[in-house]
This record gives structure tokens, C-alpha cells and sequence, in this order.
């Protein structure tokens, strides 16, 4: 399948585009499906070098193309892309001292009580399955901190609508984390996420990203909503 690439920003220091669901990032090195980073290499092959090589594993690396952040395969949003070195390690720097802003919308079953509210559940690996995270007593490890704010959006009793900031970034955070507190993504078998309103993804979406440009400048860029997210919006509006 081969995918569009939706600009939301460029300028010559940094893109930003629209990852659509069902892209992933990065290779796994196993097959041979179309990836971010293969398009980012047909479209600005001049990126190659930024930001040095992306680690599959211990033996294989491939190059990281500048992409800064990195987006689950059915999640759908924004990802930050340096078109330098210069502007990669810029960039880094505010990601790893947490000073780019970053907000999601999901959908959830149940609705979160109270409506708004932290997250604060340090986050490891699963005692159960190698593959997936967990927090507390289902985690096996070292836990690392792990922080995000919700806010319901809007609800129709059975499933809500929220806005989610992740203060931290590690993997599978938010599936994580709503899951640990009895709301899950819609569409999350791996956390326990169920069907509903329409959904054949993880019901996730990145929606903005606020940082500092190399130029000095602020930015807030922000992607439109999916086509499935707007007709899950009308579906939970009919069923409120």
C-alpha cells in the first residue's frame, strides 16, 4: 500500500507531517512493507545522515532519516522530522528535557472519574508478555516514571472523548496508562481495549505539537482530525 505524505509544517530547518494509522515508522528489518522513513528517503534523500543511524537491534541499524520522535503503527498524527544536524540535536534536546508539548485524542471505554486528572504510574515491562508494558505489580524490572494528564473531552456514557498530554515518553504510555485505570483505548487488544464506535484501529491520534524552532520562534502545529475519529464523534453525539 503506498501512503501520502501530509505536510503540515516545513520550513528549512524542520518538517512536520501527518502520519496516517497503519504506517509504520521504521522498518523491522523482516519485510519489506513501505515505512516513514522510505518515503522520507525517496523525497528528501538528503536526509539520510541526519541524525545517524536508528537501532533495530544489536546487529542491524538502518538510518534514522532525522525522525525525531516515533508514532505506533495504528496511531495517527504528528511526527517531528530535523532536516539537519543542527536542527536534530535542537530539537532532541527539547524532547528529552520535556519542553515540546504534546497532546492526543482517544476515545475510551467508560467514562474516567473524575473528568480530568494525572496519571502518575511509573511504567515496565509486563511479567506476562515480553512484548507488552505494565505498571505496578504486573511489571517486572526496573519501573521508569511515567506521567499523563487527561481531560474528558466529551462522553456518551459508555465511551468517552479525551485530550491526553503525556509528560513522559515511554513506550506504550498512554495504552498503559488508561488501561491501568480501567479505560481503555478503543480498539487495544494488547491493553484490554474493546471495540466500539466504528473504530478498525487503536483509537489514537496525535493532535499538536508545541516546541521552539532553531530560529527562535514557537511553534504549535496541530493535524485535522481523521475521518474516522469525526465519524466516531458523530456516532458517541447520536448515542449521548
Amino acid at each position: 500500500m503506498e501512503h501520502q505524505l501530509s505536510i503540515c509544517y516545513e520550513d528549512a530547518d524542520l518538517l512536520i507531517i501527518d502520519k496516517p494509522a497503519g504506517l509504520v515508522v521504521h522498518s523491522d528489518g523482516r519485510t519489506e512493507e513501505e515505512t516513514l522513513s522510505n518515503i522520507i528517503a525517496r523525497l528528501y534523500p538528503a536526509l539520510a545522515e541526519v541524525g545517524g543511524l536508528h537501532t533495530l537491534d544489536s546487529e542491524r541499524y538502518v538510518p534514522r532519516m532525522g525522525i525525531l520522535h516515533r508514532l505506533d503503527r495504528d496511531t495517527s498524527g504528528l511526527i517531528a522530522i530535523a532536516k539537519h544536524d543542527e536542527a536534530f540535536y535542537f530539537l532532541q534536546r527539547q524532547f528529552l528535557d520535556r519542553s515540546i508539548k504534546k497532546e492526543y485524542r482517544a476515545f475510551v471505554s467508560g467514562v474516567p472519574e473524575p473528568r480530568s486528572g494525572v496519571i502518575d504510574l511509573p511504567i515496565g515491562r509486563s511479567r506476562s508478555d515480553f512484548r507488552k508494558w505494565a505498571t505496578g505489580a504486573d511489571a517486572r524490572g526496573t519501573l521508569r516514571p511515567a506521567t499523563s494528564a487527561y481531560e474528558v473531552l466529551q462522553d456518551n456514557g459508555e465511551f468517552a472523548f479525551l485530550a491526553l498530554r503525556p509528560k513522559t515518553g515511554r513506550t506504550h504510555q498512554l495504552r498503559v496508562h488508561l488501561s491501568a485505570i480501567g479505560h481503555p483505548i478503543l480498539h487495544d487488544p494488547k491493553y484490554g481495549g474493546p471495540e466500539g464506535l466504528g473504530f478498525s484501529r487503536l483509537a489514537l491520534h496525535a493532535f499538536s505539537l508545541a516546541l521552539r524552532l532553531p530560529s527562535g520562534k514557537d511553534l504549535v502545529c496541530t493535524a485535522p482530525l481523521p475521518d474516522d475519529v469525526v465519524s466516531a464523534l458523530a456516532l458517541l453525539e447520536k448515542k449521548a
